[in-house]
């Protein structure tokens, strides 16, 4: 991931009266959430999707400035995403929304002047090389048109999957870029309003196809999906689900990191964008992330290979004890390897289909290992929810957790059921 990385902060509260010195509300706080935006959302999305698949290297090539809010946005980086900082003499954008009742009622910008990147680390040399796809934030901040990364990104493409993510204060992608993600206000330079000319989209998005020598320009449409160059003089639609509505920012950023993503894997352009149009509404429709300031994040795992009852009320369980819920699924080489031959009877990808249908499962990540302590340190949630069986005994994971605080926790659990037994029953 290269590009501008800004410090995003979320005030949460209730508007209950009107402020004396002027008709606006006043809000009361009740949580403060902090993260990475811009590019350093994209690595984020990038790196959860990377646990989900079993494994894979995220690198975050950005300009960080030496400041309080910079030392901030480190911290809160999470810990599967590499970081190779690139010298800034500007401040740390910082982006602080205060929301009343999950709207948003104001947005106070700081930080973030525009400015030349410093000479560059040569590892950014190094990790662009042995990049399979590179992913370019651009927020306007002066990133993307240093001569030097320009040149190492132009090199790239030649060779290797480069989507850009564009913004109208940013520097034009360089030549050769796989996919091209603008807007319908940054393809158009103007506001398209909620139905969006399909034709005049469509005529853009080809002309810019060819302005910048792109494979191809994706045009994302909010809840229309999104419209794609194919060929010369070609488009496809790709409809987005219908979901709920939901707060969209951050959309875009997760639009883009499964498009590099798919496209690392072998994903032709039209196939990268109809999963990056997925992944956007998924990010839509999700719950709004736990804040940092008293929310809680749960974990458990399993092997979870035929899902009973005694497992839905371990999980619903563990989401009672907390803001979100995370479940680790063992891959099906390792459920192989702790359960012999014949195992498992449903494949991995059967197992975390079944368990992200569950309204008490926020999010599923798969790991290869025995036991999930790298997956784990990624995540770094408070508590590890073990099922009452597991009471009174020493648990492995207790010592991964206690590096930042974390604890085990056991739960009840149901008695008599387990998937042996159905199995064997299965089988009578």
């Amino acid at each position: 991931m290269v590009g501008d990385t800004l410090l995003d902060v979320d005030t949460d509260g209730r508007a209950e009266k009107l402020s004396p010195d002027g008709p606006v509300p006043v809000v009361r706080a009740d949580a403060e959430s902090t993260r990475a935006g811009g590019a350093g959302l994209v690595a984020a999305v990038a790196a959860v999707a990377a646990l989900a698949a079993g494994g894979g290297r995220v690198v975050l090539v950005t300009p960080l400035a030496d400041d309080a809010d910079g030392a901030t946005l480190r911290s809160v980086l999470p810990a599967g995403v590499e970081l190779v900082p690139l010298p800034w003499a500007g401040s740390t954008p910082v982006k602080h929304r205060i929301r009343a009742g999950g709207q948003t009622v104001a947005r106070v910008d700081r930080g973030g002047e525009p400015g030349p990147v410093g000479p560059l680390p040569g590892a950014v040399a190094t990790v662009l090389a042995g990049a399979d796809a590179v992913v370019v934030a651009d927020y306007g901040l002066g990133a993307t048109a240093d001569p030097e990364l320009r040149g190492l990104l132009t090199a790239v493409a030649r060779r290797r999957p480069v989507v850009w993510d564009p913004h109208p204060r940013g520097a034009p992608p360089v030549p050769g870029c796989r996919l091209v993600t603008p807007n319908a206000v940054e393809a158009l330079g103007a506001d398209p309003g909620p139905r969006p000319d399909v034709g005049a989209v469509a005529d853009r998005a080809l002309a810019l196809r060819a302005e910048w020598a792109a494979g191809t320009v994706a045009v994302t449409l909010g809840a229309a999906g999104a419209l794609a160059t194919v060929g010369e003089d070609g488009v496809l639609a790709v409809p987005a689900p219908a979901v709920d509505a939901g707060d969209a920012c951050g959309a875009g950023d997760a639009f883009a990191a499964a498009a590099g993503w798919a496209l690392a894997g072998g994903a032709l352009p039209p196939e990268a964008v109809a999963a990056a149009v997925r992944a956007a509404s998924a990010h839509v429709a999700a719950p709004a992330p736990a804040p940092t300031g008293g929310g809680v994040l749960v974990a458990t795992g399993g092997c979870f290979d035929l899902l009973h009852a005694g497992h839905v009320a371990t999980l619903e369980a563990a989401r009672a004890l907390g803001d979100r819920l995370v479940v680790c699924v063992n891959s099906d080489a390792s459920v192989t390897r702790l359960k012999g031959p014949g195992r498992p009877l449903q494949p991995q990808a059967d197992r975390v289909r079944i368990l992200r249908a569950l309204g008490c499962v926020d999010d599923v990540v798969v790991f290869d290992e025995d036991t999930p302590e790298q997956v784990l340190r990624g995540l770094r949630p408070q508590l590890w929810v073990k099922g009452g069986d597991y009471s009174g005994v020493a648990v492995p994971e207790a010592a991964v957790l206690a590096g930042w605080g974390g604890r085990v926790v056991t739960v009840p659990f149901l008695a008599g059921r387990s998937t042996t037994a159905l199995a064997e029953l299965a089988r009578a």
